[in-house]
C-alpha cells in the first residue's frame, strides 16, 4: 500500500509535469466571447452608432412641401380658384456639417472601445468561472486521495484490532480522522459541480468536460510582468473610450456654439391667383433669431465636455491603479505560491517519517493522524495559492490584452 507520503510525491510530479497553467483552447475562447450576450449586445450598439454617424452626416434637415387651394368669391363678380405652393428646405451654414460628420465619427469610435472593453471584462469572468472550476477539482482530487488512504489505514487498524494488536480508541480516532476527511471531500465535489454549473450556465459556447483537468502550474509570462503591466495602459479601450467621449463632446460644444447663429431656411413659392390671371413665383427666406435659450445650451455642452475631459484623467488613474494592482498581485500571488509548495513538500516528508515511524512502533496513531491532517490541509493551501497566482497572473495578461483578444493578440 502507498503511503500518504508517497501519494503526494506522485501528486506532485504529475503536476510538475504540465507546462503552465491548463487554459481552455485559445479559438474556442474567442468564438465564445464573440458569441457572448453582452459582446453581441455591445457589436449591435456600434451599429447603432454607425446609424447615428450616418444621421449627423445627412443633417436633420428635409424638402417640405406646403401647398394652399382657396375658393374666392367676388362680389358682383364670380367665383375664382386659387392656389400657392411653397418647396422649401432648412440649409446649414459653413462649418456645420463637418462638425456634425466629426461627432458622428468619434461616436463610432467611442462604441467601438466600448464594445472592446465589454469583450475584455468577459474574459475576466470567463477566467474567474474557469480558474475556480479547476481549483474545486484539484481540492477535490486531493481530498478524495486522502479519504482513501485513510480508509487504508482504517482497514488495517481494523485487522489489528482483530488480532488484538491494536485498541478499539484507535480505530475510532482513524474513523474519526477519516469520516472528517470524507466531510471535505463532500464540500469539495460540491463546490466543483456548483462551479462547473456557472462556467456552462455563462459560458454554454465554451466546451468543457464533466470533470475538470488538472490545474497545471503558475507560469511567469515571456514578455515579463512590468511589460504587460505597461500594456495594460496602452491597450486600454476604456481609457480610449474616455478620449473619444471627451473629443466628441467637444465637438458638440463646438456645434452648439456656432449653433447660436441658426441655420436659415430657403424655399421656392409658386402661386396663381384670379384663376390663373395672376401668377408668380419667388424666394422665401426665414432665419430664426437667437436668444437667450440657444446661449444657454452653448455653456451648458461646454461645461459638459469639460467634465468629460476630468472624467477621462480619471479614467487613466483608475486604469494605472488597476495596472500597478495586477502587477503586484501577480508577483506577490506567484512568490506566496513557492512559499505554500515548499510547506507542502515539507510536510509531505514529515507525514512520511511519521508514518514511517507508526509501522515501527516509535510513533503512536495520534501523531500519525495529526501530521496527516497537517500534510492534507498543507496541500489545500498550496493549491488555493496556486489557483490564486494563476488567477493573478491570467488577469494581468487579460488586462494588457496579450490573450483571448483575438486579433488584438498580434498588436
Amino acid at each position: 500500500m502507498r503511503n500518504l507520503g508517497v501519494f503526494l510525491v506522485s501528486l506532485l510530479a504529475s503536476t510538475a509535469a504540465s507546462a503552465g497553467p491548463t487554459l481552455p483552447p485559445e479559438a474556442a475562447v474567442v468564438a465564445t466571447l464573440d458569441n457572448h450576450p453582452t459582446v453581441s449586445g455591445a457589436g449591435e450598439r456600434v451599429a447603432a452608432a454607425r446609424s447615428a454617424a450616418d444621421m449627423l452626416s445627412r443633417g436633420p434637415y428635409e424638402f417640405t412641401v406646403q401647398g394652399n387651394y382657396t375658393s374666392r368669391e367676388v362680389r358682383m363678380d364670380r367665383r375664382y380658384d386659387e392656389f400657392d405652393g411653397t418647396f422649401s428646405r432648412s440649409i446649414r451654414l459653413p462649418g456645420k456639417a463637418a462638425l456634425d460628420r466629426k461627432s458622428g465619427q468619434l461616436g463610432v469610435e467611442v462604441a467601438q472601445n466600448m464594445m472592446e472593453d465589454t469583450r475584455h471584462h468577459t474574459a475576466l469572468v470567463l477566467a474567474e468561472m474557469w480558474i475556480d472550476w479547476l481549483a474545486a477539482g484539484e481540492q477535490l482530487r486531493n481530498d478524495d486521495a486522502t479519504v482513501a488512504l485513510l480508509g487504508q489505514e482504517l482497514r488495517a487498524l481494523e485487522r489489528r484490532r482483530e488480532l488484538r494488536d491494536a485498541a478499539q480508541l484507535e480505530v475510532d480516532q482513524a474513523r474519526a480522522a477519516m469520516d472528517q476527511a470524507e466531510g471535505q471531500a463532500t464540500r469539495s465535489r460540491a463546490d466543483m459541480e456548483r462551479a462547473r454549473a456557472m462556467l456552462a450556465a455563462n459560458f454554454p459556447d465554451l466546451p468543457i468536460g464533466e470533470a475538470p483537468p488538472a490545474m497545471g502550474l503558475p507560469e511567469l509570462p515571456a514578455q515579463g510582468l512590468d511589460a504587460l503591466r505597461d500594456m495594460v495602459i496602452a491597450r486600454s479601450h476604456e481609457i480610449r473610450a474616455a478620449e473619444r467621449e471627451a473629443d466628441r463632446l467637444s465637438v458638440v460644444a463646438e456645434r452648439s456654439r456656432k449653433d447660436r447663429l441658426a441655420d436659415p431656411t430657403v424655399g421656392l413659392r409658386v402661386f396663381s391667383e384670379f384663376e390663373g390671371r395672376e401668377r408668380g413665383a419667388g424666394l422665401q427666406l426665414s432665419i430664426p433669431l437667437g436668444g437667450g435659450y440657444r446661449k444657454a445650451k452653448a455653456e451648458e455642452a461646454a461645461s459638459v465636455a469639460s467634465a468629460a475631459n476630468f472624467d477621462t484623467v480619471n479614467v487613466r488613474r483608475t486604469i494605472e491603479a488597476t495596472a500597478n494592482a495586477d502587477l503586484v498581485d501577480a508577483r506577490n500571488r506567484f512568490g506566496s505560491w513557492g512559499r505554500f509548495a515548499e510547506a507542502a513538500r515539507t510536510a509531505a516528508q514529515a507525514a512520511e517519517r511519521v508514518g514511517t515511524g507508526h509501522k515501527l512502533g516509535a510513533i503512536d496513531l495520534a501523531d500519525l493522524l495529526l501530521a496527516r491532517r497537517q500534510d492534507h490541509e498543507a496541500r489545500r493551501m498550496e493549491i488555493t495559492a496556486r489557483a490564486d497566482a494563476i488567477r493573478a497572473i491570467l488577469k494581468l495578461q487579460i488586462d494588457s490584452h496579450t490573450i483571448w483578444m483575438g486579433a488584438e493578440d498580434e498588436g
